[in-house]
């Protein structure tokens, strides 16, 4: 009975100190595997946090509101110059000169003489409105005196950024208006729509056309330039004038002309009236022979 007793003892004993150990080890293994899954989820979290963060970040960037590219000023600058000039012809050719120097064009020119005192002229340019400024003062430079001197400056820019939405929303609804027309079943629908975009597309040339005449406006400054010059008229001498020689045997040529004339034309009235001449001659001859016949009777009285 001991015996038995002792050995259901000892075998007591050993279970209960395997259960033990088993609970032991599934403790640590849980235990373990508890730190894990808080690591993992510790790391997912601060994960999560991170494109969260990212996230909003993004959505606000995406919310704040774009800043609309403004171009740079653009003013249209014009000019007129009125000037007294010495040398008219040789005036002209140094403006022609200085408008290829500054990369400018020649748009208009005319010359006008009023008799042979006064020439004046009329010459408009387009120079790059980088050179505006040096052209100007080159061309003053020019003249005996500057008579009148303008220069005006027109601020488009606000006109050229009305403009350009105009145009995107007109580019907009041109696409909406062709998807529409590509969809469009109805004959009535697609005439309605071919209308509408047409209208649009007149719109968009238009608009297309006012920037690019303001482009051009703004890239070149237009500059009106008057010329006057006040001559002083000497009489021209003729070459024959300033020679003493010449002139003396043109006055010795004149005056034998002038007697030869004269001869020719005695000669021919002699020649002519030789009858009358002849007549005359003898009826002069009876008088003078009466009167002196007279004369000496009345002195022997």
């Amino acid at each position: 009975m001991n015996k038995w007793l002792r050995l259901l003892t000892i075998i007591s004993l050993v279970l209960f100190l395997g259960a033990c150990s088993s609970n032991s080890k599934s403790d640590e293994a849980k235990m373990s595997s508890d730190r894990s899954v808080e690591s993992d989820s510790g790391q997912a979290s601060s994960e999560e946090k991170l494109q969260v963060s990212f996230d909003n970040n993004a959505k606000q960037e995406e919310a704040a509101p774009k800043e609309m590219e403004v171009p740079s000023q653009m003013v249209i600058y014009q000019a007129d110059l009125q000037l007294r000039v010495k040398k008219f012809e040789k005036t002209l050719q140094n403006i022609e000169e200085q408008v290829i120097k500054y990369g400018g064009y020649i748009s208009e020119s005319n010359v006008f003489k009023e008799g042979e005192e006064q020439v004046s002229g009329q010459i408009a340019v387009r120079i790059p409105q980088k050179n505006f400024q040096a052209f100007l003062r080159e061309a003053e430079g020019q003249a005996a005196e500057v008579l009148q001197r303008n220069i005006t400056g027109t601020d488009v820019s606000e006109e050229y950024v009305d403009l350009d939405s105009r145009l995107k929303s007109k580019r907009v609804v041109e696409e909406r208006l062709t998807s529409f027309m590509k969809n469009a079943q109805k004959t009535e629908d697609l005439l309605k729509i071919s209308a509408d975009l047409a209208a649009v597309q007149e719109e968009i040339e238009r608009i297309q056309g006012r920037m690019k005449y303001l482009e051009n406006q703004t890239s070149l400054s237009t500059i009106h330039i008057s010329l006057f010059e006040n001559k002083v008229i000497v009489p021209n001498l003729e070459d024959d004038d300033l020679n003493t020689w010449d002139k003396t045997k043109k006055q010795f040529m004149k005056s034998t002309n002038m007697l030869l004339a004269a001869i020719s034309g005695i000669f021919v009235f002699l020649v002519g009236n030789l009858p009358v001449l002849g007549i005359l001659a003898v009826a002069a001859v009876f008088i003078y022979l009466f009167i002196k016949r007279v004369l000496k009777r009345n002195d022997n009285q």
